[in-house]
This record gives structure tokens, sequence and C-alpha cells, in this order.
């Protein structure tokens, strides 16, 4: 099976280039995620020419235009550093990355929440590190976080949702010599989508809709990536998560018993009022999809997005 294409920082490969020789690996990224997918390991600081240890560096100037200067020295590697960016990322363009893992707090790789101070070392606000922020500009809609974003559990169920779904498109796309390939894949992650943005899920299904009597096959994958990763962008609430559990409770009308009904009314109002865990609610629509053989809702991505040990919905 193939594997996810991730650009990430070397440091939290574990990877000993961070100015003091030290790294940052975090294991969550290299063991458990780390089994499905295929790391691209940039290190901006080392890759532009710098040595390993070497003097720290801070983003110093304007917010908006700020220059990365070497703490003590006061050296300025501004251009050095875009340099090298401009180079990588034409080579990252190649790479069919779909998404990136930053190293949070970087004055070269933090993708927010970078301090930027005035010459006198007082802080004057934040941005982002010079690598993230042309990466991010020049791939605004491709999957990105940080390793400190990633502890919270919503923000890397979210980034998970994106990063697989996005994997799943280009590879069901990929050689596609028909419309109907997007419509199978849209239909499989139909529930999935509403449960990030139902706007988008239905100009996506609009799009498919008029496809095949105005669109090119490569300008409908085009247009349709851009809806998926900038619906999927919007994150997933409790509020949309129970919209689609009713909306797959129709899917069961003629089929479950009252008591059944009444038993997954229930968990859904308790997972409503964050009494339960999303995990409860999924579990118990797979028992029954089985159950009855619900062919339409066993296809759907929303009730298995993820490998099984990544499944993080077990939060309330």
């Amino acid at each position: 099976m193939a594997l996810i294409r991730l650009g990430i920082s070397r440091c939290l490969l574990g990877e000993r280039v961070r100015y003091d020789g030290q790294h940052k690996h975090d294991r969550f990224l290299t063991d458990t995620l780390g089994r499905y997918v295929e790391y691209l390991g940039v290190c901006p600081e080392v890759e532009c020419g710098l040595p390993v240890p070497r003097e720290s560096m801070r983003l110093v100037g304007s917010v908006d235009s700020p220059r990365l200067m070497t703490r003590a020295t006061k050296r300025d590697l501004t251009d050095q550093m875009l340099k090298w960016v401009a180079a990588r990322l034409a080579s990252i363009e190649k790479e069919n990355l779909c998404g990136f893992i930053f190293k949070s707090k970087s004055p070269s790789s933090g993708m927010e929440r970078v301090k930027v101070y005035n010459r006198n070392g007082m802080p004057v606000g934040i941005t982002s590190g010079l690598f993230s922020r042309e990466f991010m500009q020049k791939f605004p809609l491709l999957p990105v976080e940080d390793e400190g974003r990633l502890h919270d559990l919503e923000i890397r169920e979210n980034f998970l949702d994106r990063i697989f779904t996005l994997w799943r498109y280009r590879e069901a796309v990929s050689g596609a010599r028909s419309s109907g390939v997007f419509i199978k894949f849209h239909a499989e992650h139909k529930l999935l989508l509403m449960s990030h943005s139902e706007k988008h899920c239905r100009q996506m299904g609009i799009l498919l809709a008029q496809a095949p009597g105005r669109s090119s096959l490569n300008e409908l994958s085009k247009k349709y990536e851009v809806l998926l990763l900038d619906g999927l962008k919007c994150m997933a609430t409790v509020k949309k998560h129970v919209n689609v559990l009713q909306h797959m409770l129709g899917y069961f009308r003629e089929l479950i018993t009252a008591d059944e009904k009444k038993e997954m009314l229930d968990i859904i109002s308790q997972y409503a009022k964050s009494d339960l865990p999303l995990i409860v609610p999924l579990t118990l629509f797979r028992h029954y999809v089985r159950k009855y053989g619900v062919k339409y809702l066993a296809d759907q991505y929303y009730l298995n997005p993820h490998p099984a040990e990544l499944i993080l919905k077990n939060h309330a």
C-alpha cells in the first residue's frame, strides 16, 4: 500500500539538527503516525548552510516583514534563508505532499505564534517562521500543523481527517478516465465532508453534477481538490456531528425496532450534551450497520476515517 507523503521538520524525527545539537523527537509522529506516512524531512537552518551546533536566532523587526538575526552577534541571515527557501519550495512542489508538520516556535519553521523582537530585545508581536510562511503562501490549502498544536486532540483529529482524505482522493482519481471515479469518492466521503462543512459538500456535489458537460477531468480534479481541502479546513464540531448522526439514523427508519431507535436517539442526545464521547454513537452505528447490512453507510469513511489505532474520537 502506498504511504501518505508528509513534509516534517527533521528535529521531530529525532535528528540532532537544532541550534544546540539536540532534537525534539516526537514519538507519536514517528512510531504511530509514522506507520502510515512517508516523511520528507526538512531543516531550513541546516539546509541553507548553517552548522550544528550554531548560534541561536530569532525574528527581529516588523511583524509583517521580520529579519532572521543571530542573537549574540546580530548577523542577518534573512537573505541566505529566503534564497534557499525559494529553491526548496520549487523542489517540494514536485513531491506531491499531503501535508506538512512544522516545529512550533521556530524562527524558520514555526507555523504561528513565533515571537518577533525589536532591536532592544523586546517582543513586539507574533508571526510565522520564514520557511513556514513561504510554504503556506505557496500551498495555501495543503494541511499543515505543528507538533505543539497536535497535542490538542480535536486539532489532531482534524489534521488526520485532512491528510487521509486527501491521500485517498489522490489515489482514487489518479489516472481517472471518467467522472464516475469522482462521484464514487464523493459518495463514500459525503458524511465525513458534512461533518466539516455542509456548504462545501453541496458545492462539490453541484460541481460533479455539472462536470460531464463542461469540464475536462484534469480541470474537474483541480476544482474538486480545492473544494475538498477548503471544506476539510473547517473544524468538525459536536453540532455538525449530531447533524450527521441524525442523518444516518434515517437510513434505519424501516429496519430497527422501537427500542433500538430509542437507544440510538438517547446516545445521540448524550453525545450532544457532551456526556459521551463521539466514539460511543459511532460504535453503536457500526454495530447496526453490520446487523442490518446498510451498504451505503458501510461504505462511508465517516465511520472509519483512519486506521483504528489513530482514531481519537474517544474524547468528549
